[in-house]
């Protein structure tokens, strides 16, 4: 049987949160139930949470555990932070689900701290299932009409956008879940082939400085797409 929960890849989170210590503040955007958050916590006990998370319930759960949450919609809404402001920053299973990916990477861009680390997971556009199921003709699971998805990702496309900018180094990259098969299997072939893994996760590093490159691509290559750039 699948086990879903491995989509969310939390081991890999929290693997990739104590490649990025020492930290002492960490956004996760869409937190959701805060798992993530969590290890967080665990792994740097005195680190100051904070979430983006619009879903009221979510959001006062996070409250009570002591986040401090924002009720941001992040395709138009600046983040509330100063530039290079926080250490890490993390999009778990979320940008699958949003148009404005240039503004959003812009925010993100924007107020993580220099040498800070961005923590991204996405389901696997190039999963071995998808692969399959688009050589019988039929829709991808990752990007249906009828679900909320509305973007999809693999790895080479997503390092190819980065480099719009090119100021984050891939530190490392995994994937978790392996449908159709159950979790003692599933492991083992997402840690041999993560290109085919249900869900891809990056960790990456901010090394360069950043001069607003996301929010100048649509226009710069005339997309022909009304892309939010905050004005």
């Amino acid at each position: 049987m699948i086990d879903r929960s491995l989509n969310y890849g939390r081991q890999h989170i929290k693997t990739f949160l104590k490649l990025s210590r020492p930290f002492n503040t960490v956004l996760d955007i869409g937190a959701g139930h805060g798992d993530d958050l969590l290890s967080a916590k665990l792994v740097e006990p005195n680190a100051s949470l904070f979430a983006v998370e619009a879903y009221l319930p979510y959001a006062e759960k996070l409250e009570k555990g002591g986040v401090k949450v924002y009720p941001l919609n992040i395709e138009k809404d600046k983040l509330p932070f100063i530039d290079s402001s926080i250490d890490v920053i993390i999009a778990n299973q979320v940008l699958e689900h949003v148009k404005e990916i240039f503004w959003i990477f812009h925010e993100i861009t924007r107020t993580l701290k220099m040498g800070g680390h961005l923590i991204i997971g996405v389901p696997n556009l190039a999963s071995l299932h998808n692969r399959m199921l688009l050589l019988m003709g039929k829709q991808p699971t990752q990007i249906q009409n009828d679900s909320a998805h509305v973007r999809g990702f693999t790895k080479s496309d997503l390092i190819k956008f980065l480099r719009i900018w090119g100021g984050y180094r891939l530190v490392q990259s995994r994937g978790s879940n392996f449908y159709p098969f159950p979790p003692i299997i599933a492991t083992p072939l997402a840690h041999l082939f993560p290109n085919m893994a249900w869900g891809i996760f990056f960790l990456l590093e901010k090394n360069k400085e950043y001069n607003d490159e996301f929010i100048k691509w649509p226009r710069r290559k005339n997309l022909e797409t009304n892309f939010f750039s905050g004005e």
